[in-house]
């Protein structure tokens, strides 16, 4: 058992046609938007003597743009 995680991600894109063909699309993805601290397992090893603690968080917030040429 470890403790509670919580992630939201975003993602949002807007497309604009260039011609009649020819298109252009922007995207942006934001994972853990909210920034939420997220923990990792706590210590396992009982022999340790950092056992039971927990010394790690997973990632935070990640944000990514592109852009994209459809034709």
């Amino acid at each position: 058992r470890g403790p509670k995680s919580l992630n939201t991600d975003l993602g949002l894109l807007k497309t604009t046609k260039v011609t009649e063909r020819t298109a252009i699309q922007f995207r942006a993805e934001f994972f853990n938007v909210f920034n939420n601290v997220n923990f990792k397992l706590p210590n396992g090893t009982l022999t340790s003597a950092s056992y039971g603690t927990i010394t790690a968080a997973y990632d935070p917030r990640i944000i990514q743009f592109a852009l994209k040429l459809t034709f």
